[in-house]
């Protein structure tokens, strides 16, 4: 049960750090890896529980988790090159004129 709450308490620290940089930041590449923070932290608690419980279902998900997430980050790169070669920065400020 210790381990579950310290693997709990790594994963509400990242979670901290995460929606900091969200928050903080306004450059569009530390706002994704912010984001990124916190789907570790998600998949922390995925394998914590699912290690803690003796099933392997938390382990798959987490491993589908990756997978998408990673997709996700190639997508939002590919939009975050396409602003930055329209405005020459990547402030998200900046990406409130691109509205149609």
């Amino acid at each position: 049960m210790t381990e579950l709450i310290n693997f709990v308490t790594v994963s509400l620290i990242l979670v901290g750090i995460g929606i900091y940089g969200l928050i903080v930041k306004r450059n569009a590449i530390r706002m994704i890896f912010a984001i990124e923070i916190i789907a570790n932290a998600a998949n922390l608690n995925l394998i914590a529980f699912s290690r803690y419980l003796g099933d392997i279902q938390g382990q798959v998900f987490a491993l589908f988790a990756i997978a998408i997430a990673a997709a996700e980050v190639a997508v939002g790169l590919a939009i975050i090159i396409i602003a930055y070669r329209l405005y020459k920065d990547i402030d998200v400020t900046q990406y409130k004129y691109l509205r149609g």
